[in-house]
């Protein structure tokens, strides 16, 4: 499923224009990128939280010519899915 058909099922399920139903996931999006810049959790319970990793620096190896390089720490955007999506998947 892309972001178009997203914005249709939530247009569907919420009886919303999708005009609507694509400026309410935009903001939602928004809110959780904000979030997790400013280091926080974002839980939706029954669904999963989002939270910033931490990805230390390493060493690494260019594919191309095997020489190693250096790759920086970083903070990285993760996601963990909650137990109500785990057993819907199930």
């Amino acid at each position: 499923m892309n972001k178009s058909e997203l914005i249709e099922a939530i247009a569907k399920h919420a009886d919303i224009s999708k005009a609507a139903a694509g400026r309410a996931l935009d903001a939602t999006v928004n809110s959780i990128k904000g979030s997790l810049k400013k280091g926080e959790i974002v839980t939706l319970v029954g669904f999963g939280s989002f939270f910033v990793g931490k990805r230390t620096a390493r060493q690494g190896r260019n594919p191309r010519t095997g020489a190693p390089i250096k790759i920086k720490a970083a903070k990285v955007p993760k996601f963990r899915a909650g137990k109500a999506l785990k057993d819907s998947v199930d």
